[in-house]
């Protein structure tokens, strides 16, 4: 019977030409074989019926009802932008009107999110194009809602181009920004990484007041980094507050344009909190200011009035472990209510709080949790979600009245969904994937029907096809303390009966994080694990204790110990799948990168009985290194818990190893310092246990650049051949 099949394939071949192949390092990290088409910078116009996206050559205009392109609002080609590189246009504003457009020209970053760029005004109507200014880059440039002024920031100081006025008049409204000294206008490092905070003002609604951060970082202790390629190596120093450390002061201010004067909100002599968000609501007067103290577990909603200066306090939530990153909240157009997202029950689910009363009323409901807010339509009382209801690997499109009432699914396939709503919420553009289809972009309307389909990537499909016979396959097991866990496993697609496989565990684990997800999420390491799999060897994900979207209980069990739950959930998958029959259960590897390089690292180390192999990139190795926002969510001070801090860290384990260990690390990491693999090895040595190790000089947390991931995963595709 196997030989009629086997037949029967070569005869199909020959008849049609088609040749399977097998993937290289190459084709995923140099040829871009397998890369996917995608739909940038997506701009809904206010009449609710166009769209502008962003390409290589312009800004084009098109349809939703039709998606059929109307023109190109400007073309680059048609500009002079001096010395500036134009087919580097970054990002682009429209102002509120869309009569002028603000693009964002050679950006440079600086950490994950920040960049400097030369911003330009475009103004539509009379085609005209200028520089917002010619004194060097800026950053964070953006319209004041009417239009008339362009807010910006440079060298740590806000700035204001009044563009309605003959010569452009540039005000500095800041003057004491300096480099790791004092920053008007966006954030500094942590509060960049961990809160995802970088443009640090807003406008209110009538362009007459500005509010902004002041960062004071001057007692902030600094790291410095060095980089190589010169006969002198250059030295990086800039603040980074570790766990149990000083953070930067922050202070609220409010500009009033009209008398050109400044105030210092108070928020109370105790400075050691976090304002993650800052916003103003409908009401011109009123500004809203999120805070958070330093433990993470009180979150409170400030009102601020701008004419008297009283606050008031809309919503507070105490947590006994820590509140979830805090966002912007969504305010009606009548400013009678606000919509946000809390896990106060459980699970994370959408609010109403009403202002008058300050009640708090459910929207979403259920032993679910919810992603994403992606439309409120207040003439219908309604608002669309994105949320994991149908299981935590999927994410459905969702609408359901403000009373929580007719809830209703409204996107059609089974996998990963998300939205983006034009202004009228009459459409949307939504994208689709699973563990099989790549991303799929569709123009939808209100009732989740697609009107037409954007971008499918039916060539990358027929490429696939060429090259996968693989499939990623997702189930769960039950641990021995009575815990359920979710996993996916790429095997050979030839598996031989009664051959047993070597297993690479791929780890992420980090809290709230999620790798078992039906969709595209890091394709490019799915395609190398398909590529391993063509050689010989599975690859199974697990996600342990303090993953997200199963509910608070789930998510929150790691805290005060991060890395013990999480070790003893990858050691029971080993036991787990070691008894398959198919399965080598002495050859057993694990891999991961950041929280997975550390948890690598206690695999092979807490966990060296059950894993052969081990390889660690970028990997913090000890939570006292680690930055104070991100570790004192989850682990509080080491002055509070060192326990939790030392029993859990790979340092203090080395004499358990006994497998193979690589470790890998860029030198130039402004977020898992290097610090943290060269302790590590100090520790390694003292203990006299042998290991392998690369540094890429100059490389940050990502390690990449030119052939640099080539190189990486060839390295890291040796190992494995060799090592397990």
């Amino acid at each position: 019977m196997k030989k009629l099949i086997l037949i029967s394939l070569c005869l199909f071949s020959t008849l049609t030409g088609f040749t399977q192949k097998n993937i290289t390092l190459e084709d995923i990290w140099a040829k871009g074989t397998f890369r996917q088409k995608s739909i940038n910078e997506i701009r809904s116009m206010k009449n609710g019926e166009d769209y502008c996206i962003l390409t290589s050559t312009g800004i084009d205009r098109y349809q939703y009802k039709t998606g059929q392109k109307i023109d190109s609002i400007v073309l680059f080609s048609n500009l002079d932008f001096g010395n500036t590189n134009k087919n580097k246009i970054s990002a682009y504003n429209f102002s509120k009107d869309e009569k002028k457009i603000l693009l964002a020209a050679d950006p440079e970053f600086i950490y994950r999110h920040s960049f400097v760029a030369n911003y330009y005004i475009y103004e539509i109507e009379t085609k005209t194009l200028y520089p917002l200014s010619t004194s060097g880059k800026q950053r964070l440039a953006d319209f004041s809602p009417d239009g008339n002024k362009v807010s910006w920031i440079r060298d740590n100081n806000l700035f204001i181009t009044d563009i309605s006025t003959p010569n452009r008049e540039v005000k500095q409204i800041t003057k004491e920004g300096k480099f790791n000294k004092i920053i008007y206008g966006t954030s500094d490092w942590v509060y960049e990484e961990e809160l995802a905070l970088v443009k640090g003002y807003d406008w209110n609604k009538t362009s007459t007041q500005l509010a902004y951060y002041r960062f004071d970082e001057s007692g902030v202790k600094e790291y410095s980094m060095q980089t190589w390629g010169k006969l002198y190596p250059d030295t990086y120093t800039y603040k980074y507050p570790k766990a149990g450390e000083a953070n930067s002061i922050v202070d609220i201010f409010v500009y009033d344009i009209n008398t050109d004067s400044h105030k210092q909100i108070n928020l109370g002599k105790d400075k050691d909190y976090y304002i993650p968000r800052l916003q103003w609501s409908k009401d011109e007067n009123q500004l809203i200011i999120h805070k958070l103290n330093r433990l993470q577990n009180h979150y409170e909603i400030i009102s601020l009035n701008t004419k008297t200066y009283q606050q008031e306090v809309l919503y507070s939530e105490t947590n006994k472990c820590y509140i979830s990153e805090p966002d912007l909240v969504y305010f009606l157009k009548d400013n009678s209510a606000f919509i946000l997202k809390s896990e106060r029950s459980g699970y994370s689910h959408f609010y109403l709080v009403k202002l008058k009363d300050k009640s708090i009323n459910p929207i979403t409901s259920g032993n679910y949790d919810c992603e994403k807010l992606c439309y409120v339509d207040e003439q219908e009382n309604k608002i669309y979600y994105s949320a994991a209801e149908s299981s935590p690997i999927n994410r459905e499109l969702s609408v359901v009245n403000f009373n929580g009432k007719k809830q209703k699914v409204i996107s059609k396939q089974i996998g990963t969904n998300d939205a983006e709503f034009s202004q009228s919420g009459k459409y949307y553009i939504g994208t689709f994937s699973d563990h099989q289809i790549p991303t799929q972009y569709t123009v939808n309307n209100q009732k989740g029907e697609v009107l037409n389909t954007l971008e499918d990537n039916a060539e990358l499909k027929d490429t696939l096809a060429l090259y996968v016979r693989e499939k990623k396959e997702f189930g769960s097991f039950t641990t021995t303390t009575g815990t359920s866990l979710n996993y996916w496993m790429i095997k050979p697609s030839n598996m031989e009966e009664g051959k047993k496989y070597p297993v690479l565990f791929f780890v992420y684990g980090g809290p709230a994080s999620q790798e078992v997800l039906n969709s595209q999420r890091r394709a490019s390491d799915m395609y190398w694990y398909m590529m391993l799999a063509q050689e010989g060897y599975i690859t199974i994900c697990v996600d342990p204790r303090g993953t997200g979207m199963r509910g608070e209980e789930f998510r929150k069990s790691t805290y005060m110990e991060l890395g013990k739950y999480e070790t003893q959930d990858l050691i029971e998958a080993a036991k787990y799948f070691g008894k398959e029959s198919y399965i080598d259960k002495t050859r057993l590897g694990v891999f991961g990168w950041s929280y997975g390089g550390y948890m690598s690292t206690l695999a092979i180390t807490k966990g060296a009985d059950y894993f052969k192999t081990a390889i660690a990139v970028a990997p913090v190795t000890n939570w006292r290194y680690y930055d104070n926002i991100y570790t004192e969510r989850f682990m509080r001070t080491p002055q509070e818990n060192p326990t939790g801090y030392d029993m859990n860290s790979p340092i203090n384990h080395v004499d358990k190893l006994k497998g193979n260990f690589l470790l890998i690390h860029g030198t130039s990491d402004d977020n898992v310092h290097i610090q943290n693999s060269i302790d590590l090895i100090d520790a390694l040595i003292k203990a006299n246990k042998q290991f392998d190790h690369f540094f890429y000089p100059n490389k940050n947390h990502g390690i990449y650049g030119g052939v640099t991931r080539l190189h990486l995963y060839t390295l890291m595709t040796n190992y494995i051949k060799n090592k397990l």
